[in-house]
């Protein structure tokens, strides 16, 4: 009866000998860990190791000093390769039996930092459309008063500054107008994703000729509903800032890929959806420093010298449009954006 109830559990259950060998595991730990009872049974299993032995040091303290641990957000490295991250606890049941429960983190811990993204980009553009505000009147103001004094200058040789005044100002204007992203209403419709991105790697082969662009492209991938030119100016300021930081590295053999996929059952902030795209742009550049990861989406900030800091904020904006976000994982000769957007019609 007891094992009936353990093997309908969703948390991962698994029960060990004194060896850390595994006796029996239910079907909630088989589908976490990808391994089936059959094949581990009396083995000690590697990912328990960990990623830094965490686990492994876990049980052998908890079977020594007969005492129950638990351990919050452990790294499990899987058989795949991939790693996990998870809560477990470790109660011993009898000098030869350890009891290991297992509870994944890494979509809880997904959902978390997509809410706090979603939420600081709100802010964003709260805060953007509240200074395009403040600054477009006076900017009226300084130009059409420069455009009234140059009409009433004696000398036609002055008027050379005021039509600096009236450049600078309209400058201004269109920084803010940028910052605000696309201003005209959205055309959604199906439309190929691929086709979107065969266009920006045209450009892109265009601007940079001496940098190589992989396709990866699952033909399978079904199609999303957006505004087609929207979602061109989104990957195509990700993937420009991609090229332009390998550039300005200086990167040896610098590296596109350009890859899309489908992922099932998948959260965006907190909802669920039954399919998603993934558009992935991966560079082989020097990667984006660990200071700029948490504000990388803000307007107004970025990590290349003539980087104007919007074209990012622009391409969340647009994501955000189509209910959709844009994640970011990177490391040293390694950087992957994701943008993901339901793939299921909105009704």
């Amino acid at each position: 009866m007891y094992q009936r109830l353990l093997e309908h559990l969703t948390t991962a259950v698994l029960l060990l000998d004194g060896t850390l060998r595994v006796r029996w595991l239910n079907p909630s730990a088989e589908a976490l860990l990808a391994v089936s009872l059959g094949r581990v049974q009396g083995t000690r299993l590697e990912c328990l190791e960990g990623v830094g032995g965490e686990v492994s040091e876990v049980l052998t303290k908890a079977r020594v000093e007969f005492h129950p641990f638990t351990q919050r957000e452990a790294l499990l490295r899987l058989a795949s390769g991939d790693s996990i991250t998870v809560d477990f606890t470790v109660t011993p049941l009898s000098d030869d039996e350890l009891l290991l429960e297992i509870e994944p983190r890494d979509r809880l811990l997904r959902i978390s930092r997509e809410e706090a993204l979603i939420a600081r980009q709100e802010t964003i553009k709260v805060l953007s459309r509240g200074l395009a505000h403040e600054v477009k009147n006076p900017l009226g103001g300084i130009r059409g008063a420069a455009q009234l004094l140059e009409r009433d200058l004696p000398d036609p040789q002055l008027a050379e500054f005021t039509r600096i005044i009236v450049e600078e100002a309209d400058r201004l204007r269109d920084l803010v107008d940028r910052m605000l992203g696309p201003n005209r209403p959205e055309r959604h419709a199906p439309l190929n994703i691929h086709k979107v991105l065969e266009r920006v790697r045209t450009l892109l082969t265009a601007e940079h000729p001496h940098i190589e662009v992989v396709r990866d492209y699952d033909p399978s991938l079904p199609e999303p509903v957006g505004d087609e030119a929207q979602l061109i100016q989104a990957v195509l300021n990700v993937a420009r800032n991609a090229l332009e930081a390998m550039e300005e590295s200086g990167t040896t053999e610098p590296l596109l890929t350009l890859r899309t996929r489908a992922k099932r059952q998948f959260t965006l902030g907190t909802e669920r959806h039954r399919l998603v795209c993934e558009v992935a742009i991966i560079d082989n550049g020097p990667g984006i420093p660990e200071g700029l990861r948490e504000t990388l989406f803000y307007p107004m900030v970025s990590g290349r010298a003539e980087g104007s800091g919007l074209g990012l904020s622009i391409a969340q904006s647009i994501l955000h449009q189509h209910q959709g976000l844009i994640e970011c994982d990177s490391a040293p000769g390694w950087t992957e954006f994701r943008l993901l957007m339901p793939l299921e019609t909105a009704s």
